[in-house]
């Protein structure tokens, strides 16, 4: 690693979150030279990891906790990048689940801003972005931490994502949908083609359940690179139990293994989520030449949580949060709610970012005959990312009501709430981090 020049600017923790946050978000020419530059600047510690690649348009985050938990539990040590955080900007980059100290992120973030100093300097499009920063910064720690396995997930599509400089052990696709419109495409084919940017020669493929148009699109860029891809319910299926509680089982078993699995974390969505873990853990296995086991794999999945995905964050009334932040979102939501919900009362309150399908996402949850939804708004993450406002969303129905803050909200739906009732908040993320904090 090159000797740094000291620098005094960056001093605390603080100060290196506001270097962090207060870079650029995005270029207007998608690449990923810029990215190469800055590793290459860093020596290319991304060059030492053991690592699996994963994206979707939802279910990412899932497959990685179910993924780190079951590598854990065969005894390896585990890196994970993820994102949005919850709640901490630190989660992001957690060693066995551990997010990284304030102190080694300050030490990493007085490392590279030198460099980034330089290329804001000496490079044409100006210098790296914030992502692309937090991606360096994950490489430098994990190289220096040596985790066994690092599992790293893609921040927006895949083909021009700052991670998809790396050659993985295993690609993961877990889902393909409608969102990012604007970055990735308007059609399933071209936001398919996205995701399958991360597919390199020769590095198998764990694809979860998608349509056929997304499933075509994906062999097609397979086949070009001589991949093997491990399709859902071809090559690796789940198939539920009897309900016996609001706690998804399953069988899962593919060409060499069969076993029964119980998840800790709600919504009939995680059992793909699961699957697709299951599938990839075993597929690592083999080519690490491990043996797997299955009191092992029955743990890991039954110990996983995932915050922020169906949480439970009260008992009585139940209160779920759920990051629905998204049409396909929505739809695993709505199937969670017939499957887990559908003789209670459903109560939503519900803020979404503006440049989201806002209108299409209500009203498809205002098709529920179980469910009143409230329609609130909050800050938002950034100024051009702002929440929808709630009196501009064309949503015109008397089960969809509107207050000003969720807390406003929160107090009028417990005083509605019977003992059976439920609540759940969702929408944004980010929304949902913000009220996540205040039942913690």
């Amino acid at each position: 690693m090159a000797i740094f020049r000291k620098i005094n600017m960056i001093n605390n923790y603080e100060a290196a979150l506001s270097f962090i946050h207060g870079r650029q978000q995005f270029k207007k020419i998608p690449t990923l030279d810029r990215m190469r530059r800055l590793m290459a600047k860093l020596e290319n510690p991304q060059d030492k990891l053991k690592m699996i690649h994963v994206t979707g348009t939802n279910g990412k985050g899932s497959t990685v906790a179910f993924l780190a938990s079951l590598m854990m539990e065969q005894g390896l040590t585990v890196g994970t990048f993820t994102s949005p955080f919850i709640t901490r900007f630190n989660e992001r980059i957690s060693f066995n689940k551990l997010p990284i100290d304030d102190n080694e992120l300050l030490e990493l973030v007085k490392q590279i801003e030198p460099i980034i100093s330089e290329m804001d300097e000496t490079d044409v499009d100006g210098g790296p972005t914030e992502f692309e920063i937090v991606t360096a910064l994950m490489f430098m720690y994990f190289s220096h931490t040596s985790p066994d396995v690092v599992i790293v997930e893609v921040g927006i599509g895949g083909t021009y994502d700052s991670t998809n400089i790396i050659t993985p052990m295993l690609s993961i696709i877990t889902t393909v949908g409608l969102d990012h419109m604007k970055i990735l495409g308007n059609t399933i084919t071209e936001i398919a083609n996205q995701k399958a940017g991360i597919i390199k020669p020769e590095v198998p493929v764990i694809l979860g359940e998608v349509s056929s148009e997304a499933q075509n699109e994906i062999a097609r860029v397979a086949a070009v690179n001589h991949t093997i891809v491990h399709l859902w319910r071809r090559d690796y299926q789940a198939i539920d139990f009897k309900k016996t509680s609001i706690y998804p089982q399953f069988k899962f078993n593919n060409h060499d293994i069969r076993i029964d699995i119980e998840l800790s974390m709600v919504g009939e969505f995680q059992i793909q989520n699961a699957a697709v873990a299951i599938e990839a853990y075993l597929i690592f296995c083999q080519l690490e030449q491990i043996s797997p086991n299955k009191v092992a794999i029955k743990k890991a999945m039954k110990v996983t949580q995932w915050p922020g995905r169906m949480e439970l964050v009260n008992q009585q009334p139940a209160i779920f949060i759920d990051g629905a932040h998204n049409v396909p979102a929505i739809e695993a939501l709505i199937e969670t709610i017939n499957a887990d919900f559908s003789t209670q009362q459903v109560y939503l309150i519900v803020a979404i970012l503006a440049d989201k399908q806002v209108n299409t996402m209500i009203d498809m949850l205002a098709k529920l005959s179980n469910v009143t939804i409230v329609l609130t708004s909050f800050t938002g993450p950034h100024i051009n990312r702002p929440a929808a406002k709630i009196d501009q969303i064309q949503i015109n129905n008397d089960k969809v009501l509107r207050t000003k803050s969720w807390q406003e909200g929160l107090i009028q739906v417990t005083q509605k709430m019977s003992v059976d009732d439920v609540l759940i908040f969702t929408g944004s993320l980010y929304f949902i981090s913000e009220v996540r904090s205040y039942f913690r």
